[in-house]
């Protein structure tokens, strides 16, 4: 059977990202083994304190977070784009688990190779932002999206990663919301075989 780790990454219990994520969960049902990492009730410092010159030693809710991402076959995250980008508790958590030696590896005598510790993973990256999606890739060229799927995910060895982009949110209406959550239902349906 299938491991899917779903991340959640709004820090607001009641935020549509929320409710995205029941749906996904929802798609999924009985057809995969799950478990979750909620970000906001996670205990840590998001500093890296000390870059990568000095280890911080991780918090249990880091280690065991650590856990279940070796343990995922498929990783999800869900997460709106705030100032293009991931909101600080995500950004934070990824600078302090993503470490070398955990999901990479720096090459000796090289600063474009490296090796790839999460490999044999797949992702998804599910983001909500308030602008039309075509524009924040058009426009911007997706910054935050890609550092999440290229610049994360995929460095690491996580891949494919598919991309679900949805907005505008702000000053959306029901029926838009309701048909993005029956998208995302499916594609726990699809991420789960």
């Amino acid at each position: 059977m299938k491991k899917l780790l779903l991340i959640q990454a709004h820090p607001d219990p009641e935020s549509y990202c929320q409710a995205l994520g029941e749906f996904y969960m929802d798609g999924i049902g009985q057809n995969a083994e799950v478990q979750t990492i909620i970000i906001r009730d996670l205990e840590f410092s998001p500093n890296l304190k000390y870059g990568y010159r000095k280890r911080t030693e991780l918090e249990p809710d880091l280690l065991d977070a650590w856990e279940k991402i070796k343990w995922a076959d498929h990783i999800t995250i869900i997460h709106p784009l705030w100032w293009g980008g991931l909101p600080a508790m995500a950004k934070g958590f990824f600078d302090r688990l993503f470490l070398p030696g955990f999901a990479f590896q720096k090459k000796e005598n090289t600063i474009i190779s490296w090796e790839k510790l999460l490999k044999g993973k797949t992702g998804r990256v599910i983001a909500t932002m308030d602008q039309p999606a075509w524009y924040y890739w058009l426009y911007y060229w997706a910054p935050g999206i890609r550092a999440v799927k290229k610049l994360t995910f995929e460095f690491t060895g996580i891949e494919p990663v598919k991309v679900t982009s949805i907005g505008p949110i702000r000053l959306s209406k029901d029926s838009f919301r309701s048909k993005w959550l029956t998208k995302v239902n499916q594609l726990g349906k699809r991420d789960s075989r």
